[in-house]
Order: structure tokens, then C-alpha cells, then sequence
């Protein structure tokens, strides 16, 4: 069993920067079809940000983020990182990672969720 922790979230100004982490522990992400992010902001539902998939690296974001966010791995720490640049009051919610299961094909494993808080 995985068990995954986030860290990194924070309090910004609107057009900064943050740099969350996801760290693996248990299993390597390489078990896992693809690892990615989402988010929830209060009363919303949670939705995704975007996922890589591990074994080749290609990308997918929610297009309310593309070209300011940058999801990327790191194999040989087995951490996979959400580089989010540009930040707007819109981007507050907690983030969490999360890895899929190549048997049930869904996002079955959930890191706890770092605050992300963008001010204006």
C-alpha cells in the first residue's frame, strides 16, 4: 500500500508562485498507471488539476490551469512535484495528489491535502 504526503502549500499574493511535492512511501509511483493532482475549494466539489503518467512522463491538465502550472516527476526520489505559477484568487482550495490503479483504473490512493490560499 502507497501512502502519499503533500507538502508545500502556503499563502500568496495573487500572480506568485508555489511548489508542492508529493512524496511516495510504501510502493514506488512506477506501480501506478498515471499520479496527479486535484483540488477543492470549500463548497465545491473536488476536481482534477493534472496527472502525468509515470512510465513515459506525458502530461494532461484541467485547462483552468494550462500554461501556468507544470506537473513534473522525480524517479529517482519517487516525488512528483506541481510547479503553479501565476496564481490567481481562483486556485485557493486543498490540493491533493493522487495515484491510479492500474486494476481498478481509478484514483484509489490519496495523499492527506496541502492548503493553497491566493490572496488579491
Amino acid at each position: 500500500q502507497v501512502r502519499l504526503v503533500e507538502s508545500g502549500g502556503g499563502l500568496v499574493q495573487a500572480g506568485g508562485s508555489l511548489s508542492l511535492s508529493c512524496a511516495a512511501s510504501g510502493r514506488t509511483f512506477n506501480s501506478y498507471n498515471r499520479v496527479g493532482w486535484f483540488r477543492q475549494a470549500p463548497g465545491k466539489e473536488r476536481e482534477f488539476v493534472a496527472a502525468v503518467r509515470w512510465s513515459s512522463g506525458s502530461t494532461d491538465y484541467a485547462d483552468s490551469v494550462k500554461g501556468r502550472f507544470t506537473i513534473f516527476r522525480d524517479n529517482a526520489k519517487n516525488t512528483m512535484y506541481l510547479q503553479m505559477n501565476s496564481l490567481k484568487p481562483e486556485d485557493t482550495a486543498v490540493y491533493y495528489c493522487a495515484a491510479r490503479s492500474m486494476i481498478t483504473g481509478g484514483y484509489d490512493y490519496w495523499g492527506q491535502g496541502t492548503q493553497v490560499t491566493v490572496s488579491s
